[in-house]
């Protein structure tokens, strides 16, 4: 036993006595390497570039590697750490964005009116103005002008740009480092306690949270012109033409019950009460179409572009 140890010493002394001398860095003198200039390029090109300058020294030579490490027996895993608890329930969803309004189609085009009487025949015209006779012959030609003076001379061209000249060459490369030192060799250590265990697995995913509730339905926020009745001259009667306009307009509102209508008669100050009775005669269409008497509120809003004679407008709002 005492012998092995011997030898063992004694081979480790003269690895140690061998061992070469550290090397030490030695910087080699940089040179400017100039590369010769071409002759100049005929035409529009430029001068070549300057050279490049010398690159710089190479890095040092990486450390020599480490001695292997010494033999040790490493500990038993730990155990498996329990699951985690399952994630949190996610928020309710946002509600969604408030309905959109769109322009209803084009209504229906009116019938054509009846054909206008036909107009009387014109007078007859006044006797024309005597024809006046022809003209002379044309004159001879007059002596040509005197040549004009010459034109000034035009703007110089512009001035065209020669391309930029090549890129110079490249600097020569630098030198290589020297190389690092062998490391030492790992000494034996015992092995080490062994490692904690794995964490455990993540918990369980929480349930989606319910989609948020529908947005509001699409607002109209100002009374906005839907309808008119026309009447005769000195009538408040339903026309034949706007029969079927209350059926329409019902039908609409049953669709769409979060609107309310408005009735606008203008008002003609010579007769009031016959404007009032417009009114009423078209509350009475819609109400007998099947338009419920709370979605109705008569209003007198006397806006200019709803002035024309013998009309009743019907608007649309939503509910207030």
């Amino acid at each position: 036993m005492k012998r092995t140890i011997l030898l063992a010493t004694l081979a480790v002394t003269a690895a140690a006595c061998s061992a070469p001398p550290p090397a030490t860095e030695t910087m080699a003198s940089t040179t400017t390497y100039v590369a010769p200039q071409p002759p100049p390029q005929p035409g529009l090109v430029g001068p070549p570039g300057f050279a490049g300058p010398t690159g710089p020294a190479g890095p040092q030579g990486p450390m020599g590697q480490t001695g292997a490490a010494g033999y040790g027996a490493t500990g038993p895993a730990g155990g498996v750490g329990p699951s985690g608890p399952p994630g949190p329930q996610g928020n309710t969803g946002v509600s969604g964005p408030v309905g959109a309004v769109v322009v209803g189609a084009r209504g229906p085009t009116g019938a054509m009116g009846a054909a206008g009487a036909e107009g009387s025949a014109g007078q007859t015209g006044a006797q024309g103005f005597s024809v006046a006779g022809p003209a002379g012959p044309t004159g001879p030609a007059g002596p040509a002008g005197a040549p004009g003076s010459p034109g000034q001379m035009g703007v110089q061209g512009a001035t065209l740009v020669g391309p930029t000249g090549p890129a110079g060459s490249a600097g020569g490369a630098g030198i290589q480092g020297v190389s690092g030192a062998t490391g030492e060799r790992g000494s034996v250590t015992a092995g080490g306690m062994g490692g904690a265990g794995m964490s455990g697995a993540p918990g369980m995913q929480g349930p989606t949270g319910p989609m948020g509730a529908q947005g509001p339905v699409g607002a109209i926020a100002r009374w906005t012109q839907y309808r008119d009745f026309t009447f005769n001259p000195g009538t408040a009667d339903i026309t034949a033409a706007d029969r079927n306009t209350a059926a329409e307009i019902a039908t609409y509102l049953a669709s769409n019950p979060s609107l309310q209508l408005g009735i606008d008669g203008i008002m003609d100050p010579a007769n009031q009460n016959l404007g009032a009775q417009r009114v009423s005669a078209v509350h009475s269409a819609l109400t007998m179409a099947g338009v419920p008497d709370t979605s109705i509120r008569p209003t007198m809003l006397n806006d200019p572009h709803f002035r024309p004679d013998g009309r009743v407008e019907v608007l649309l709002s939503s509910s207030r």
